[in-house]
């Protein structure tokens, strides 16, 4: 049985966007950071990020309205999340890329079927109930793991480099602003699929930023990559807590 909630999530605005990529590209670094620079490894590092992430599920349900510190740090910490996922399948299973991306594309197509088949709506100004909020955390989790092993896969197959990868992800979310804006594509169609493409962006972002130039970075490191974009977060926040921009009434 749901219980009624406010809208959960935030409007979708510059400011989502913004601190969408952020989160995305901390996702790609801060999981780098854990796994060679703190020489965790693979594994330990996801069990640390797994609890940590269930911990920060676990809050962000029992809250009964959207709260922008919650939110953003459950968006955080499931980007690392979708980034070790399919690091966990390529580097220790070996599973093809091109097979992570159609299975977790089939994955995500399933939850967006059953999601509609019950609630008759993805949007996500209609996050009201908890069964709602379920399926959108889990659609959630698996957008981030698309866009991980697709943007993984379509850099190793088209060897585009970093800088190049990111102009090619901003002009393809840019064409699906045009298609919305020309209405070929509806508003919540348009959402799902700048949210798969903003995760390879925000990761060639990161990997431009933190790689050493010998690898077509620009020698950052991953710690202050991390640190840059984290702060640069816990600013838009802070900002977004004060001001509350992107409060959601529901209807």
């Amino acid at each position: 049985m749901n219980k009624s909630l406010f809208v959960k999530v935030p409007a979708v605005t510059a400011f989502f966007w913004i601190i969408k990529v952020l989160a995305t590209t901390v996702g790609e670094t801060f999981a780098d950071f854990l796994n060679t620079q703190l020489n965790l490894g693979l594994s330990t590092t996801s069990l640390i990020l797994g609890s940590v992430l269930v911990i920060a599920l676990i809050v962000q349900f029992s809250v009964r309205k959207y709260i922008p510190a919650i939110y953003w740090i459950c968006i955080v910490l499931i980007s690392i999340a979708g980034t070790l996922v399919t690091d966990n399948l390529t580097d220790n299973l070996e599973v093809p890329l091109w097979v992570s991306s159609l299975a977790f594309a089939v994955i995500l197509g399933i939850v967006f079927a059953v999601w509609y088949a019950q609630e008759r709506t993805l949007a996500m100004k209609s996050i009201v109930s908890t069964k709602r909020e379920m399926f959108y955390w889990l659609a959630i989790f698996f957008t981030f793991a698309l866009g991980t092993a697709a943007g993984d896969w379509l850099a190793e197959a088209a060897g585009l480099g970093y800088g190049l990868s990111a102009l090619v992800y901003g002009g393809a979310i840019a064409l699906v602003a045009v298609l919305w804006r020309t209405r070929v594509l509806s508003e919540i169609a348009a959402f799902w699929i700048a949210y798969v493409l903003t995760r390879p962006l925000g990761a060639s972002v990161g990997d431009l930023l933190s790689q050493d130039p010998s690898a077509g970075g620009l020698g950052l490191g991953t710690t202050t990559t991390s640190i840059i974009f984290l702060a640069a977060i816990l600013g838009c926040v802070i900002y977004l807590s004060v001001s509350k921009k992107d409060q959601l009434v529901a209807a």
